[in-house]
């Protein structure tokens, strides 16, 4: 079904990830878990992640419906007033993070302080000159995701890891000097941010079709209300959020927890982009296909709950048992200290669990969207958003706390999807089917004391064997996909027998 469509997407966005954790590999290398560590990852994601909150969702939800019905002499009319707007307010949006960059990194990244936080803050200068530039780049993969361009789409996120990874190994070879001119070394990475940008963005216009780039374009295009740009820009942007809130929040502890808390999130980030919202989004043309409370509804909801459910069970099933050899591995190098792997390794063990209530709200986010209810989606994120803030402010913010707070809230906001979508999922969750591969997976962490001390190798196979007795149970579990496997299985049989 839709899976089979996605393996192509899975492959480059699986590469780009693995780039990305290579980043984040040697920003732990260079920096470990301390102020400066902080205040790179702060630099480099600000400007992603702004636009991502702010217009990345909001474009493919408003663009690629209204896209689809227009020629593409219109299209291009439309794409070059957004990019002209996207580029204005690029530019706003980056002179106000400048002229307010030591109110940001107090928001961001409470924990730095004296010489490092004013190092912070010079380096924001970094991160507002780059925004315009990561605007238009969110138009112009929107654009390639029109097309079908999935080269052109992950590739860019390439371009640009490649040229930070480089960066920070330089900065790494002369590690002496970071601690004695911080601002000198975040400068440099500063100049690789925005060498990187520039590249992304020169890929991206080298891969658009050249018919989207007249010279001039005689036909005018009428773009969605403010309104419409405002729910799509509120649903996709809140969920966010809630890492970003809590990154700061952790922050609160002291110099090097941020860093901390950000390694931890991204044992957890990886199969969440992977397995769950990579399913929600392949299911939402399968979902889109079918009449609201038909059978072939309820079968594409139920298989798009169960895949998500089960991709999440195994992740917790490997990360919460070798939470620390993982960490290790990707972590463990150059400045990094033991000790700080462990917290890695603690918090990562507590978030991951986490995922579950994450798969459940990606596929009932994606129904939402088709029924044209994401104002009530909108509700709900930003109640719990609120709920994470107040909890955090209220005690005591240390990183496993945070990571606490954060099952609490997924799962309540899970919970009220859930009872809010009861008629439009009735009869599609299969409970039965999803409680088995979690009794698998609790059952395969409560064997974690006795899985320690082994060997990088031996580790690696633990950890495909748990993923694929969860998933396996999981089939053994649905008639559903031991249905489809089936069926694939003859097809090929049928295919060699020719």
């Amino acid at each position: 079904m839709y899976l089979r469509a996605g393996v192509f997407s899975l492959g480059l966005l699986l590469l780009s990830r693995a780039l990305g954790l290579l980043r984040e590999s040697a920003q732990a290398a260079a920096f470990g878990s301390t102020g400066m560590g902080d205040a790179v990852i702060v630099m480099f994601t600000l400007p992603d992640l702004l636009v991502g909150i702010l217009v990345s969702g909001a474009l493919a939800y408003v663009l690629l419906p209204v896209w689809a019905q227009q020629s593409a002499g219109v299209q291009a009319a439309g794409q070059r007033r957004v990019a002209f707007a996207l580029t204005l307010g690029g530019m706003l949006l980056g002179l106000l993070v400048w002229l307010f960059r030591d109110a940001v990194v107090q928001a961001l990244a409470p924990g730095l302080t004296g010489d490092m936080k004013v190092a912070s803050a010079k380096a924001l200068g970094w991160s507002a000159l780059v925004l315009p530039l990561a605007m238009l780049a969110a138009l112009w993969v929107t654009r390639l995701q029109h097309e079908r361009d999935f080269v052109g789409m992950y590739a860019g996120n390439l371009i640009v890891n490649l040229a930070l990874v480089v960066g920070l190994f330089v900065v790494a070879s002369g590690a002496a000097s970071v601690a004695e001119a911080p601002i000198s070394a975040l400068s440099l990475l500063g100049a690789c941010l925005v060498i990187a940008m520039l590249g992304r963005l020169a890929w991206l216009a080298w891969r658009l079709p050249a018919r989207l780039q007249p010279a001039a374009i005689a036909e005018t295009a009428h773009l969605p209300a403010a309104s419409l740009w405002l729910w799509a820009a509120l649903s996709s942007g809140l969920v966010l959020l809630f890492p970003l809130v809590a990154r700061s929040l952790a922050s609160s502890a002291g110099e090097g927890a941020l860093a901390s808390f950000n390694y931890a999130w991204k044992l957890i980030e990886l199969p969440l982009v992977l397995a769950v919202q990579l399913v929600a989004s392949l299911a939402f043309p399968a979902i889109t296909r079918t009449a609201e409370g038909t059978p072939a509804r309820q079968q594409a909801v139920g298989l798009a709950f169960l895949i998500a459910w089960t991709l999440a069970c195994a992740a917790i099933a490997v990360v919460a048992t070798f939470a620390l050899p993982i960490a290790n591995l990707l972590f463990g190098w150059g400045r990094m200290s033991a000790a700080s792997l462990e917290v890695i390794a603690q918090w990562s063990t507590i978030g991951i669990w986490s995922l579950l209530p994450q798969a459940l709200m990606a596929v009932l986010l994606t129904v939402m969207a088709t029924q044209g209810r994401m104002h009530t989606a909108v509700w709900v994120l930003g109640a719990g958003l609120a709920a994470l803030l107040v909890a955090g402010w209220l005690g005591d913010a240390n990183g496993s706390r945070v990571m606490w707070l954060l099952n609490g809230v997924f799962g309540c906001m899970a919970v009220v999807l859930m009872l809010l979508e009861r008629r439009s999922i009735k009869g599609a969750f299969p409970y039965l089917a999803c409680l088995v591969p979690l009794l698998v997976c609790v059952g395969l962490v409560s064997l974690k004391p006795f899985l320690l001390g082994f060997s990088l190798i031996l580790t690696l196979i633990f950890c495909s064997v748990f993923g694929l007795l969860v998933i396996g149970s999981a089939v053994m579990a649905s008639p559903v996909l031991r249905g489809l496997l089936r069926e694939k299985l003859n097809k090929k049989s049928a295919t060699y027998a020719q």
